[in-house]
């Protein structure tokens, strides 16, 4: 009996000691995580080195593959394997040169710049008269007037009535100065969509093209954000004349000098070349698993971004919070138990298009993913998260949260079991793995006037990162996966039954499967 009592008292002990020594180690690792995020970031320098120096990140043009390659060189520098993935081909663009003057009634450097993928103009440039499309009372009409755009520069935008933003109203008019502009503005605008449709075309794309064919030398918009200096910059709808977005102030000003009768011109240099057909990639960079290597945690980010700026939180932040993230885990934790892969995608701006193809090409990664973790919103520090509609999110996301430091863990709010994607949100590349099944959670970030700064605008710069934010979000991130990483278990994949949609009287609908537009920008 003394012998069983002995033999007993000992498998406790060496049990209790493996215990007490696996806390210990976790509680080493997340303290190093913690101490190396603060002490050693490498955050500015590689917001410097992917938005100074290789710049924007458009689909199709050398600066993608110019960041694709710059993430396998500088992962390779930490002992991470990288690769370029090829998923698809999209049209070859670079942009050139952007300068636009007024030329009369007076001369003045005006503040614009081509659209992406927009036709080059010769090295001379265009002049040309100025016009705007006027009021139509039905399609004849219009059609009526369209041989008058020929030989001109047409402005397809809406004037807008004021450039300073709500909240500046708000802060100093008056409440009847206010609602008189607000008024203003909102008949404006139903009178414009109006006007449109009296054309015969549903949208100004329509327009755009019959203006192009009948004539029409340049299109210029201004697609003003609601912020000082901030207007969203896309891409071109024209086909063989140049189309440039023109900041408010200088848009409003021609839209003025046409409507009293000074028939400004303007000239035009706004060169780019055509590149043909060419690859497009993914950069997969990867921390291979020691005990279970064929289960997968995935860091998700989008590495391309519009054109107009150089796409600092949408998504530089995201980009670099991810990589951040793989550099602090390959050092404090360098033989993880599953394997770690961060996946920076392209032409998600296009339709999520990069993480599409990859969820379609890997199955045999899909099919085991303990987890997913997506950021692509901005730069301020992670507030929201949802469960994503996964039925026992709150039983293995609540304790990996709890290894968190509180003092970042403090501004989290949390939905369980929450839906698969955010009503009345844009997509990101969250959905291409929800639509595959996989547990998935997007890091929802504090808005610091995204929407109407720094959300494909023009002001999209390093300047607007809030670093300290971003090094909150790479402590949170590196802990959630590493709990997730070292967990025993696997996270359930049973999905909840989804809540009414108010708007629609009927249930939320889980995301499907859709295959990526592998060859684009062609037509």
């Amino acid at each position: 009996m003394n012998r069983l009592f002995k033999f007993t008292f000992a498998i406790f002990v060496l049990t209790s000691s493996a215990v007490l020594s696996q806390n210990q180690n976790q509680e080493d690792v997340i303290s190093l995580i913690i101490e190396e995020a603060n002490d050693n970031s490498q955050l500015e320098r590689l917001a410097h080195e992917l938005l100074d120096v290789v710049g924007p990140r458009l689909t199709g043009t050398p600066q993608k593959k110019h960041a694709n390659d710059w993430l396998v060189a500088q992962y390779e520098k930490w002992g991470i394997a990288a690769n370029n993935e090829q998923w698809g081909e999209w049209r070859g663009w670079e942009r050139g040169v952007t300068h636009i003057d007024m030329v009369s009634p007076r001369l003045q450097t005006l503040k614009g710049t081509q659209l992406g993928w927009s036709p080059s103009t010769t090295k001379e440039g265009i002049t040309a008269e100025v016009i705007t499309i006027p009021t139509f009372l039905d399609a004849i009409e219009f059609e009526q007037w369209l041989p008058k755009v020929k030989g001109k520069i047409v402005l397809v935008s809406r004037q807008q009535p004021t450039g300073r933003p709500d909240y500046n109203w708000e802060e100093f008019a008056t409440e009847a100065s206010f609602k008189k502009m607000k008024k203003e503005r909102d008949a404006r605008k139903t009178e414009w969509y109006k006007n449109i449709k009296r054309t015969g075309y549903k949208n100004t794309t329509g327009i755009i093209t019959a203006l192009e064919k009948s004539g029409a030398v340049g299109i210029i918009s201004s697609y003003w954000s609601g912020g000082f200096g901030a207007n969203k910059v896309f891409t071109a709808k024209t086909k063989h004349v140049p189309s440039l977005d023109m900041n408010l102030e200088d848009y409003n000003m021609l839209y003025r000098l046409v409507d009293y009768g000074n028939k400004p011109q303007i000239r035009i240099v706004s060169e780019s070349k055509e590149l043909g057909t060419v690859p497009t990639f993914n950069t997969i960079a990867e921390i291979r698993g020691t005990e279970t290597p064929k289960e997968y945690i995935i860091l998700s980010a989008h590495l391309d971004s519009f054109d107009g700026s150089p796409g600092a939180t949408d998504n530089g932040t995201g980009t670099i919070l991810m990589m951040e993230v793989m550099r602090i885990l390959k050092k404090m934790n360098p033989n993880p138990k599953r394997t770690i892969l961060a996946g920076h995608w392209g032409a998600e701006e296009q339709g999520t298009n990069g993480s599409k193809a990859f969820v379609e090409d890997h199955p045999e990664i899909i099919k085991n993913i303990q987890v997913v973790f997506n950021q692509d919103n901005g730069t301020g520090r992670i507030v929201n998260l949802s469960g994503a509609g996964f039925m026992h999110s709150y039983e293995f996301l609540s304790r990996w949260l709890t290894e968190v430091p509180i003092d970042i863990s403090k501004h989290i709010k949390t939905e369980f079991p929450g839906t698969p994607v955010r009503r009345g949100r844009g997509s990101s590349d969250n959905k291409s793995f929800l639509a595959a099944d996989a547990v998935t959670f997007n890091l929802g970030a504090l808005d610091w006037s995204y929407r109407d700064y720094t959300w494909h605008t023009n002001v999209d710069s390093y300047d607007k990162i809030v670093f300290d934010d971003v090094r909150s979000n790479v402590i949170l991130t590196a802990i959630l996966t590493y709990m997730a990483c070292e967990d025993p278990n696997r996270a359930s994949r049973q999905k909840a039954v989804l809540p009414l949609n108010p708007a629609t009287g009927k249930r939320d609908l889980w995301p499907k499967p859709q295959s990526p537009t592998r060859k684009g920008g062609m037509d």
